[in-house]
């Protein structure tokens, strides 16, 4: 019961900062906003979906590659923002 609580608070936290990143995104046009802010939505919805899974386990591979995936995401928004700055 406590789990699914925090799973609740937990993809909720990350909806928030994925709505906070698109604000980003929607005032600088900026892809790395909008990297950060899927990332979190995937992050968010990847969480809602532990709370629907009879046995939830944060190890299978479904919930492991889409929490994999939303990491990736964000480091290659920050390597591909570094590099762009380095060029100018």
């Amino acid at each position: 019961m406590i789990s699914a609580f925090l799973l609740g608070i937990i993809s909720f936290a990350s909806l928030v900062a994925g709505l906070f990143f698109l604000k980003f995104w929607r005032a600088t046009r900026d892809g790395f906003f909008l990297a950060f802010a899927a990332a979190f939505f995937l992050e968010a919805g990847n969480r809602l979906a532990l709370l629907f899974v009879p046995q939830p386990n944060e190890g299978t591979p479904a919930i492991y590659l889409v929490r994999l995936l939303a990491f990736l995401l964000i480091l290659i928004a920050i390597v591909k923002k570094n590099y762009r700055g380095a060029k100018h």
